[in-house]
């Protein structure tokens, strides 16, 4: 779109000239080193460091996003519970939604630099990937891999920017970001940035986001932890 310089295209998910292949995935292509270095480290240690999720683009994150609005997709609360969105004031309806899910436009997935991640070997037979964060506690089955990644993602270049929910998004501890590469495209991912991105698109509850964009940016997009 003409709107948008190319940084910023790549950040909302418009533009994949970013992206390189990585094993199954795509990926920033200023990252596929650290990320190398830091599967190979995990499998040293003893976990087979697999990528659940990475590169998603806008039009999947729009699909996802009007699903739930639509009630096509189960919206869940804090506790994993269904939402009854019907229940809920348009504005109430937006925050329930990100919780889990991130607006068309400003999904980090959407960088390249940022993958939900897991120890294939330490999930037991029989048992799915449910990317919840009971999986990650002392007790789960990746309990072992979260105090590794804990201890040695930064020697990495990488971060977990919802280590721990502050307001915003909630907590997700599978989700890692390559601190560098993600400054960076936050960076191009401004307020006015997302406003025209949403504003050009068939994004469900538009009237509402836009009118409550400001402080949705504040809440879910640019909270993070450090």
């Amino acid at each position: 779109m003409n709107q948008l310089n190319t940084l910023a295209s790549q950040a909302s998910g418009l533009s994949t000239s970013h992206l390189v292949a990585f094993n199954d995935v795509y990926v920033h292509s200023a990252v596929q080193r650290d990320l190398s270095a830091l599967g190979k480290a995990a499998e040293r240690a003893g976990f087979t460091f697999s990528i659940a999720s990475a590169h998603r683009d806008f039009h999947r994150q729009c699909l996802i996003w009007n699903n739930k609005v639509k009630g096509v997709r189960p919206v869940l609360n804090s506790q994993n519970k269904p939402v009854d969105l019907s229940s809920l004031s348009p504005q109430a309806c937006v925050h329930a939604i990100m919780l889990y899910s991130a607006l068309p436009g400003a999904s980090r997935h959407h960088f390249g630099t940022d993958l939900d991640v897991y120890a294939r070997n330490c999930l037991p037979d029989g048992q799915q990937l449910q990317l919840e964060p009971w999986e990650y506690e002392q007790d789960g089955p990746f309990g072992e891999f979260n105090a590794w990644m804990s201890e040695h993602l930064a020697e990495f270049g990488f971060f977990r920017p919802y280590q721990r929910y502050q307001g915003g998004v909630a907590a997700e501890p599978w989700h890692i970001s390559h601190r560098r590469c993600a400054t960076e495209m936050m960076a191009a991912l401004s307020l006015e940035t997302l406003t025209t991105v949403i504003d050009t698109h068939d994004v469900a509850a538009k009237e509402t986001i836009l009118a409550m964009l400001p402080t949705l940016y504040d809440q879910y997009i640019d909270n993070i932890c450090d």
